[in-house]
């Protein structure tokens, strides 16, 4: 039987993952390649042999996507798999036919071939775009659970962007953690609010293999809670699915890639940021949840922010620096320390573009939209570096830092600066709490 040379377009993640489940062991398909985009400096290297089994002894070589076309040709591709996510659905088509026409198949693979299952109940947090809101989703699903008594173990959604065997299976119990297995600034924006609160949270690139680890992990544990990245959906079979959505960019909830599989999967859809959010906004969420999964459980949420020092906003001159991927592929134009700088009264919001330094001025020329915020970019020690020179030349009287970690810990900010909190806040009922005491009782899961 003749192999189909397979090319997984992806982005050092859902990739990966799509191989290991359907392609991996599979004998009637030959990965030849992986094409990465997104996120910088991941092509040009390998997934390695060790990861990628007995059938590819020499590992697969990872390209930059702008080559799809000559790798389809130059390996006899027949078929190419899309494979990552929070992609607005004419970019998806866009590179379909892309495909198509240099003659090969285009694939989207489901849930139903991608998904583990768990020996221990699962709740995914998903959402519908990139920053809407899934980490503090997930902090609030973990302290309802731990208030009833029980063990909850996460698992995040993989950002493996440095040497992928040493990164298989990690295991996050506490800050020192971040340092040990040399995270990036998106990882620890991730992994650390969970660590701080005295929560275990799992992350790599063999997600078979985390979760068994995480279903005996050392500490107990009775739920799996997956906190997804991106809008992709879930990596393990979930038996509650809680899809967060964002009414600062209403109807992208049908429009972008897997955020409306997300939707349709929901048991619970929580339309979070509704204090800072139009009241049109929230409605177009409401009327596309209504027609696409007019089942689902819809919780009001909010974010409500809170600032170390107030007095360092108002009537100051305020450079803000969010979230990297939120305002990069999720496109968003307002955040955390946007809110703050209104909310306490900056004179002005100051335009972060005249100052960029180095990797930084590469970002804004890839995603020209990002606008004046600066992206707190760190998937490499020179993006960090960029990152501190940046702010450092930066003319204002205060920054605000709108992530979700202290950046003092890891550059010398030597300006006035002073951090944005959120968490969720639910607003009247149904609630998540309720919603959990039901998934308790349901599964007979007892206080230790």
């Amino acid at each position: 039987m003749t192999k189909r040379n397979v090319i997984i377009i992806g982005a050092a993640g859902r990739d990966f993952h799509n191989f290991n489940t359907f392609f991996r062991n599979n004998a009637q398909y030959n990965v030849v390649a992986f094409t990465a985009a997104q996120i910088p400096d991941i092509d040009g290297r390998k997934y390695p042999a060790e990861l990628a089994g007995k059938l590819y002894p020499k590992g697969i070589p990872i390209f930059a996507e702008e080559e799809l076309v000559k790798l389809i040709k130059d390996l006899k591709v027949t078929d190419c798999v899309f494979s990552y996510s929070d992609v607005p659905y004419n970019r998806v088509m866009n590179i379909s036919s892309i495909v198509n026409a240099a003659g090969a198949n285009f694939m989207l693979l489901g849930p139903g071939e991608t998904m583990v299952k768990s020996t221990k109940p699962v709740i995914a947090v998903v959402a519908t775009r990139t920053g809407c809101g899934k980490s503090q989703t997930s902090r609030k699903v973990v302290e309802h659970l731990m208030a009833q008594g029980l063990k909850v173990v996460a698992v995040r959604h993989p950002m493996p962007y440095g040497d992928l065997v040493a990164q298989k299976v990690q295991r996050f119990a506490t800050v020192a953690d971040l340092k040990k297995h040399k995270c990036t600034v998106e990882e620890m924006e991730e992994y650390e609010p969970h660590v701080v609160r005295g929560n275990v949270i799992y992350a790599g690139v063999d997600y078979e293999a985390i979760l068994r680890a995480a279903e005996k992990d050392p500490s107990g544990c009775d739920v799996i809670l997956w906190d997804g990245g991106n809008n992709d959906f879930a990596f393990y079979k979930p038996d509650l699915t809680i899809t967060v959505a964002d009414p600062h960019r209403p109807g992208a909830e049908v429009s972008y890639y897997p955020g409306e599989v997300n939707i349709r999967l929901a048991d619970v859809i929580v339309i979070n940021k509704m204090d800072s959010a139009s009241p049109e906004g929230i409605q177009i969420v409401r009327d596309n949840i209504r027609k696409t999964n007019p089942k689902a459980i819809v919780v009001d949420g909010a974010s409500p922010i809170k600032v170390d020092d107030p007095s360092l906003i108002e009537g100051k001159r305020c450079l803000i620096v969010e979230d990297g991927p939120t305002l990069t592929h999720g496109e968003m134009k307002i955040g955390a320390g946007t809110i703050a700088a209104r909310k306490f009264g900056a004179s002005e919001e100051i335009d972060a573009r005249p100052y960029l330094v180095g990797k930084l001025k590469e970002t804004y020329e890839i995603y020209p939209n990002i606008g004046n915020i600066l992206p707190a970019m760190g998937y490499g020690a020179q993006q960090l570096k960029d990152l501190e020179a940046t702010i450092n030349k930066t003319d204002c009287d205060t920054v605000i830092i709108g992530t979700p970690i202290d950046l003092n810990r890891i550059i010398k900010i030597k300006k006035p600066n002073t951090r944005v909190y959120y968490d969720l806040a639910e607003i009247g009922l149904p609630d998540l709490k309720g919603v959990l005491e039901n998934f308790v009782k349901k599964h007979k899961l007892k206080k230790k």
